[in-house]
């Protein structure tokens, strides 16, 4: 989970697979509930959520569009086919439509 305020991450939450696979993933829901109560103690709120596709290119999964619960977030997708190039992209899933979205990577924020 990216975490922060006017859609700028400020914070990388990494989350735990519970299904500990490399071509599916689900967050553990205590793991995503504490860190919930963190943001808004913090005054923040979740900006967008990323994950790798190891194996194939960086769109969202036919399972991803299912599993995309928060229509007011961005998803973000790291495709690893070539290791050494990584592809990343951002996306809006709402009510199964998939729109890419532009995104400005900030390292100096991060």
């Amino acid at each position: 989970m990216l975490a922060g305020n006017s859609n700028i991450a400020e914070k990388i939450y990494k989350m735990t697979n519970i299904e500990q696979s490399s071509v599916s993933y689900m967050m553990d829901p205590e793991e995503q509930f504490r860190v919930m109560k963190e943001l808004r103690k913090n005054g923040q709120k979740m900006v967008a959520i990323y994950h790798s596709h190891p194996y194939s290119q960086a769109y969202p999964s036919p399972k991803d569009v299912s599993l995309a619960f928060y229509s007011d977030q961005i998803y973000i997708i790291v495709g690893l086919t070539d290791k050494d190039r990584p592809e990343v992209r951002a996306f809006e899933i709402l009510e199964g439509d998939v729109r890419e979205v532009q995104i400005e990577p900030r390292v100096d924020v991060l």
